[in-house]
């Protein structure tokens, strides 16, 4: 027969079971979340890539760029080119510009995604500035690059037949210089996920 006292034991120990799981899984829900986006391409999240393939086939895609700030981030943000017309498995590089017309010096983070969202699987990012943070002090102002390519199985794909153009979207926000990745990483996700959100109650 259990008595009170190891009843409540056994209780208690499966109570702080409970909570270290939970925890543990709050620290794993951001890492999991951007391995779904980037296995997935859920909401319109790109891919990574070494290197390009090199041009296949004949067929044309126009990417549009597009640039926004959140969170009150002083900064001016925008693409310098409105858009490219590559062809399929063939590297492009294209610029975003930001500047900081403020006194302090301010760190910057940028989410990203493409739309539609069906062809986040097959948009391959080789090198890209939201990559890492950026840092501009006073008044500083640069140019911040990315290169990409149209992933080939994109031809294979009979559901993206209709896709003649892709939108490829940055929205900037301020971080604390001294914030960690991980921090870093957790707003980044909600943030997304509340793009993700907000874009699909306007379409």
């Amino acid at each position: 027969m259990v008595t009170g006292n190891r009843r409540n034991a056994v209780t208690a120990v499966i109570l702080g079971g409970v909570v270290v799981g939970m925890v543990a899984m709050a620290y794993a829900a951001v890492p999991l979340y951007r391995l779904f986006c980037q296995v997935t391409g859920f909401g319109g999240t790109t891919q990574t890539a070494a290197v390009a393939p090199g041009a296949t086939g004949d067929r044309l895609v126009t990417v549009r760029f597009n640039a926004d700030t959140m969170g009150g981030l002083p900064w001016q943000f925008r693409p310098t080119q409105r858009e490219l017309i590559v062809r399929v498995g063939e590297e492009a590089l294209a610029f975003y510009r930001a500047e900081n017309s403020t006194d302090r010096t301010i760190t910057g983070n940028a989410t990203f995604n493409v739309t539609p969202h069906k062809a986040g699987p097959y948009f391959d990012k080789i090198d890209c500035f939201c990559f890492e943070r950026q840092v501009l002090t006073p008044g500083e102002s640069t140019e911040m690059a990315v290169s990409f390519f149209i992933d080939p199985a994109i031809l294979e794909d009979r559901n993206l037949d209709d896709v003649k153009s892709i939108t490829l979207s940055y929205t900037i926000f301020e971080v604390d210089s001294d914030e960690t990745e991980e921090g870093v990483d957790a707003t980044e996700s909600r943030r997304t996920s509340a793009l993700v959100d907000e874009k699909a109650r306007v379409n």
